[in-house]
């Protein structure tokens, strides 16, 4: 992903491939923009790993991982486990821009490579509204573009499940020990 004043879209039929970015990131805030029609569904991997889910819930009163906002559940072994929901459903209309912002803090490594800590969500705000806080994600969650962990990866746009577009995607490193 470079600057630039356009739009991402995938494509007129919404099944194109992931997009992931030559940047790649650790502890980040990231500010994304985003649109999907009625029906769609789409998501925003943290280095490539960790799925904030983009979902047509419009209007949803009871909402779950797999709604807009929600972290997406991990898989293994054609089950699904752990996820977590949104605090609450803010999902604007079918077709009209909606916004994240999400601090993201990456996996601790142990100078041997272990993993020490897991990632988390620190804060995901949706369109203006708090929807999650520390939530730890125990590993990549399901369709990531890899199962291992480390302490960088690419942003991943998932481009394969209906269309989106997107844009304004700022992200900035942050430091966040």
């Amino acid at each position: 992903l470079t600057a630039g004043t356009g739009l991402l879209v995938n494509g007129n039929k919404g099944r194109t491939g992931n997009l992931l970015s030559k940047y790649e990131h650790g502890d980040v805030m990231a500010a994304i923009e985003y649109m999907v029609p009625q029906g769609s569904n789409s998501g925003i991997y943290f280095q490539g790993r960790y799925e904030i889910q983009i979902l047509d819930s419009y209007g949803k009163e009871k909402v779950t991982f797999g709604d807009n906002g929600g972290v997406y559940e991990r898989w293994a072994n054609g089950k699904g486990f752990g996820g977590a929901s949104p605090i609450r459903n803010v999902s604007k209309l079918p077709g009209d821009w909606q916004k994240f912002i999400i601090t993201f803090r990456a996996p601790r490594f142990d100078k041997t490579g272990k993993k020490i800590e897991n990632a988390r969500f620190v804060k995901v705000v949706h369109n203006g509204q708090l929807i999650h806080h520390n939530v730890e994600v125990t590993g990549p969650t399901r369709s990531a573009a890899f199962n291992d962990e480390k302490p960088t990866g690419p942003l991943m746009l998932q481009g394969d499940h209906g269309p989106v577009a997107f844009q304004k995607i700022v992200l900035k490193p942050v430091k966040l020990d």
